[in-house]
């Protein structure tokens, strides 16, 4: 078990870094691994339409890969069911699908919310065939991913409706506080809670759901998810400010650039940088004021430092929840997950 509630002086869980002691993702179990290696082929083939061009764009992002977390997740959260089994079920595939092919379409209609030119370091659906192209691909997605759900029981399919739904909050809470420099914590929260904390959730309940698991452990595995999630939306928020272009694949600090006040970038309005990071902010930046931004945050260590320890709590009570399941490979794998997002960001701080 990971004791969410030790920590060192510098913010660090002891027993959550032996969880994932070094950086990168962890090895999956055999099943799991399997698995995985028939989702891209399973997403293909959700896709497919009897229209050729739909095909294509539809599966752009497929064919770019990724590191499908959620297919992967909604199977370990399955195979928590069966310790030993040597192969993942078809339903828990197909219900990693349904959230992967979700969380794609909200990448197609975001890239045109941001006017992206790239995604997945290939050039993005919007950028290569128009804006309405991109969003009837998206709803495509979607719809594929409903119709998925519908295939796998009304608990299911009421289930993932419901999370497009929070989805689409998550992401217009976002919108409403874009350029706010007084946009609060709570707000943050509320907004990650629903455009990416909710959808890991959603995997992993899809998974325990067809594994038919106890509803004690079905809620287990969703409270993982959304801790998961949570510690997910900040790291990634940090690597925004702290990690390279070249890591990043995009310009540092872009959060910035769209509007997007994050955790740090909201303690260090706070800090003692702030009004100087606020003179900058509250509209759209050239790469000069970009780079100005990025600095103040950077260089506010309290502010960097503090998120970086609400990221450790957070994934600490991911592998928390773990504790209550019997012991696997794949409760195994899924606590070194909430270890390796923190060795991820550790890892570009020295």
């Amino acid at each position: 078990m990971v004791e969410s509630r030790r920590w060192d002086a510098a913010g660090r869980s002891p027993s959550l870094r032996a969880v994932a002691p070094v950086a990168g993702s962890p090895t999956p179990p055999t099943a799991l691994a399997d698995g995985l290696g028939r989702v891209h082929d399973a997403l293909l083939q959700a896709v497919a339409a009897n229209d050729a061009f739909l095909t294509e764009i539809a599966a752009h992002l497929i064919k770019a890969g990724g590191k499908r977390q959620r297919p992967a997740f909604a199977m370990a959260s399955a195979l928590t069911a069966t310790p030993g089994a040597e192969a993942v079920t078809p339903e828990s595939m197909m219900g990693g699908v349904s959230c992967e092919l979700v969380h794609l379409g909200s990448l197609y209609h975001d890239d045109v919310m941001d006017e992206a030119t790239t995604r997945h370091f290939v050039e993005s659906v919007n950028a290569r065939w128009g804006n309405l192209q991109a969003i009837l691909a998206g709803d495509y997605l979607l719809a594929k991913a409903s119709e998925i759900a519908a295939g796998l029981g009304t608990e299911v399919a009421a289930l993932l409706a419901a999370t497009i739904a929070r989805l689409c909050e998550g992401q217009v809470a976002e919108l409403q506080d874009a350029f706010n420099v007084a946009r609060t914590e709570e707000r943050y929260h509320r907004s990650i809670e629903g455009k990416t904390a909710a959808l890991f959730s959603t995997s992993c309940r899809i998974g325990a759901l067809v594994a038919e698991l106890p509803r004690d452990q079905v809620d287990t595995l969703t409270a993982f998810g959304r801790s998961y999630g949570i510690a997910f939306q900040i790291v990634d928020d940090l690597l925004d400010v702290v990690a390279s272009d070249d890591d990043l694949g995009k310009p540092s600090g872009h959060d910035m650039v769209e509007g997007t006040y994050t955790l740090p970038i909201l303690r260090a309005l706070a800090g003692p940088g702030g009004d100087e990071l606020k003179d900058l902010l509250g509209s759209p930046l050239d790469d000069a004021q970009r780079l100005a931004a990025r600095d103040i945050v950077r260089a506010d260590s309290a502010a960097v430092g503090d998120s970086l320890v609400d990221a450790r709590r957070h994934a600490a009570d991911a592998a928390d929840h773990l504790a209550a399941l019997q012991a696997s490979d794949a409760t195994a794998w899924l606590g070194a997950t909430a270890g390796a997002l923190i060795t991820k960001v550790e890892s570009h701080l020295g």
